[in-house]
C-alpha cells in the first residue's frame, strides 16, 4: 500500500552478532566473593552473581556485548568491565550498523522453547531478526525503554504495597498479643457486672490438664516457668506463660529420609508449612504402611499445631486438613490443651515477639534446628479464653482482608510481566 513503510529486512542472527572468546577464563561459583573490584556475570537471573579480584578472568574483548544463558535464556547487556562466571554463558558483540540495546532488547524477546536446564543457544542460532538502519533501531530502544519505564515504576508501586502489607501483618500480630486488638475481659466484666475471669485461672486449669495427659517417662515435671527477658507489661487479666506449660505433646518427624512413592501419603516439610496453611503442591510422598507405622511415634491429627524447627524456623499453623499426612524432622507436631484456643497460640507464635525467641533457640550453621526441648521455652502472652477467642476473630478478619489485596498485587505483578513481553514482542513483530 503506498504511503506504508517499508518492513526491514531478516537478517540472520550470526550476522547480526559476533561471537566473542572469553579464553576460557571462568570464576567458578564456588570463588565466587561477596564483594569485589570485578563484577561477574553468569547465566543466572540475577544482574551480578558476584565478585572477584583477580584480573587474570576479567573479559578484554570489545564493549558493550550480550550475554546469553544457554541453560537459563537469561540475556544480559554489559558495557563495563566484568568477569565470565560458570559455564553456559555465550557472548556476542553486536554487528557493525547494529545497535547493542537493539540487540539485547531482541534477544530478550526471541521466541526459545523451554527446553529446561537443557541448551538453548541451537534455537537462537537458528532465529532471523528484523533489522531497521541505525536510526531506527534507536527510535525502538527509545520507545522501548519509555513504555519500560511507566512499568518498571508501576511494578515498584506494586512492590512497596507488598511490603507495606508484610508490616501490617506483623503490625497486626503485636497488637494482637499485647492486648490492644479486642476488648479486654477484665474491662468488659467491670462495664456488665460480671464476673472478672483472670488468665491464671485458666493457665492453673491449662497446667492441671498438661499433667493428667503427661506421656514421658519418670515423674512428672512442670514445664519451666517464663523467661523475665522475654516479657512486657501485660493487660490486666493477662498472664506469661510458656508453650511448654500450652502443649502437653511435643513430637517430630522422623530423623531420616524415608522411603517416598510416587504417590501415597503426602510427607511435608518445613517449607510446606505456612502461617496461611500447608502446601502440598510439591510434597513428597510415603506408603500407607510407613506412614502408619511413624504415626505410632508421632500423628499430626486435626488442630493440632505444627511448627517449623528446620530450615526456615519458628513459623506455625493449625492443622485443619480433613486429609491424613505424615511430617518429617523440620515439622514439629504440638497437642495443646484443649483450654486454649490453637490459632491464638498460631498468631502469638507467629508473632515478631515469639519468633525472635524462636531464632536465639535456632542452633547450628549448615544443619538448622530448633530443637523440641528448647522451643517450650518460648514465652508466650495469654489472656482469658474469652478474649483469646475475639482476638482470633479480628486477627483473621484482618489478615482475610490483607490476603485479598496480596492476591490482586500478585495478579497485578504478572499482568505487568506479561505487559512486558507483549511490548518486546510488538515491537520487533
Amino acid at each position: 500500500m503506498s504511503g506504508q513503510p517499508a518492513a526491514p529486512p531478516l537478517v540472520p542472527f550470526d550476522r547480526v552478532a559476533v561471537a566473542q572468546p572469553d579464553r576460557g577464563k571462568r570464576v567458578k561459583q564456588r570463588d565466587y566473593l561477596a564483594e569485589g573490584r570485578i563484577p561477574v556475570i553468569d547465566q543466572g537471573q540475577s544482574p551480578v552473581g558476584g565478585y572477584t579480584n583477580d584480573d587474570e578472568f576479567a573479559f578484554i574483548g570489545e564493549l558493550p556485548v550480550v550475554l546469553f544463558g544457554d541453560h537459563t535464556r537469561a540475556v544480559k547487556l554489559v558495557d563495563q568491565r566484568f568477569a565470565v562466571g560458570a559455564d553456559g554463558i555465550k557472548i556476542f558483540r553486536p554487528a557493525e550498523g547494529v545497535r547493542a540495546k537493539y540487540l539485547y532488547y531482541w534477544m530478550k524477546s526471541a521466541p526459545l522453547p523451554d527446553r529446561g536446564y537443557g541448551r538453548h543457544y541451537q534455537y537462537l542460532r537458528q532465529l532471523s531478526l528484523p533489522l531497521p538502519p541505525p536510526k531506527q533501531q534507536d527510535e525502538v530502544v527509545d520507545e522501548l525503554e519509555k513504555q519500560f519505564s511507566r512499568l518498571d515504576e508501576a511494578v515498584a508501586n506494586l512492590k512497596r504495597v507488598k511490603a507495606n502489607l508484610k508490616h501490617y501483618k506483623a503490625a497486626v500480630l503485636k497488637t494482637a498479643i499485647e492486648g490492644q486488638l479486642a476488648a479486654n475481659e477484665a474491662e468488659l466484666a467491670r462495664r456488665t457486672g460480671g464476673r472478672v475471669e483472670c488468665a491464671n485461672d485458666l493457665l492453673q486449669r491449662i497446667l492441671a490438664d498438661h499433667r493428667s495427659r503427661w506421656e514421658g517417662r519418670g515423674r512428672y515435671k512442670v514445664p519451666a516457668a517464663p523467661r523475665p527477658e522475654w516479657q512486657f507489661p501485660l493487660p490486666e487479666g493477662w498472664v506469661w506463660t510458656t508453650l511448654g506449660h500450652l502443649a502437653y505433646s511435643v513430637k517430630d518427624g522422623p530423623h531420616y529420609s524415608p522411603k517416598y512413592s510416587e504417590v501415597g501419603i503426602p510427607f511435608i516439610s518445613g517449607s510446606n508449612v505456612r502461617p496461611e496453611g500447608i502446601d502440598f503442591s510439591t510434597t513428597k510422598f510415603i506408603s500407607p504402611d510407613l506412614h502408619a507405622e511413624l504415626s505410632n511415634r508421632c500423628k499430626p491429627d486435626r488442630g493440632d499445631l505444627l511448627y517449623t524447627k528446620g530450615g526456615t524456623t519458628g513459623v506455625a499453623r493449625v492443622n485443619t486438613e480433613r486429609r491424613e499426612f505424615n511430617v518429617w524432622v523440620h515439622v514439629a507436631v504440638l497437642k495443646l490443651c484443649p483450654n486454649v484456643n490453637p490459632f491464638y497460640v498460631q498468631h502469638a507464635l507467629n508473632s515478631e515477639h515469639c519468633y525472635r525467641q524462636a531464632q536465639q533457640y535456632t542452633h547450628g550453621v549448615g544443619n538448622q534446628d530448633l530443637g523440641l526441648t528448647r522451643m517450650v521455652w518460648i514465652t508466650i502472652p495469654i489472656p482469658p479464653r474469652a478474649e483469646q477467642d475475639r482476638i482470633v476473630a479480628e486477627v483473621d478478619r484482618r489478615l482475610s482482608i490483607v490476603r485479598e489485596i496480596e492476591a490482586e498485587v500478585d495478579a497485578n505483578l504478572k499482568r505487568a510481566n506479561l505487559m512486558r513481553q507483549a511490548v518486546l514482542a510488538r515491537a520487533f513483530s
